[in-house]
């Protein structure tokens, strides 16, 4: 047992570097990100086992059970996202996905009955002003050309559909 704790004090440092890069891979496993998590800690695990300076022998038995564990962990996220653990996570952020400003579903209501200008040819979709704000629309079906009157008939969560003005109802 002794042989065991002087083992583990010549080698703190590199038991720090495997067990930190161990933390890494797994936070980039449950927070997929550009792999600045996954680099660091695959750079961190190599370099504990180089600064242990095992034999090739030992350094492939450190490789093989770092191996393993990084398989349990990963089938274990895996496990965790399929049954939607990880939505309810305090590792995303919620609260930021669950804004009004962050989903972008502005009440587009407003517009309804309203007329406007069309900036582009309608084919069935393009650009049309209401009140100087420039909207993308659809037309009900009919292509409109451009410099056109249009009504908003109608809004389809972030879908504004217009019609032409008839003649009669030019503003």
């Amino acid at each position: 047992m002794m042989e065991l704790g002087a083992l583990v004090q010549a080698h703190i440092p590199a038991l720090i570097m495997m067990i930190a890069g161990f933390a890494l891979l797994v936070v980039e496993m449950y927070i997929p990100g550009f792999g600045l998590a996954g680099f660091s800690g695959t750079a961190l695990m190599v370099g504990g086992i180089v600064l242990m300076g095992p034999t090739p022998l030992q350094a492939l038995l450190l490789v093989l059970i770092s191996v393993v564990l990084l398989g349990i962990a990963f089938s274990l996220a895996m496990h965790s996202i399929s049954k939607g653990r990880l939505s309810r996570s305090k590792l995303v952020l919620n609260a930021a996905l669950n804004q009004k400003d962050a989903s972008g579903d502005e009440d587009l209501s407003y517009f309804v009955g309203r007329t406007g200008k069309t900036h582009t040819a309608l084919r069935p979709a393009g650009i049309a002003e209401f009140d100087g704000v420039k909207l993308n629309v659809v037309s009900d079906g009919d292509f409109v050309g451009a410099q056109r009157s249009v009504r908003v008939e109608r809004v389809e969560g972030n879908r504004i559909v217009v019609r032409e003005c008839a003649a009669d109802e030019q503003p």
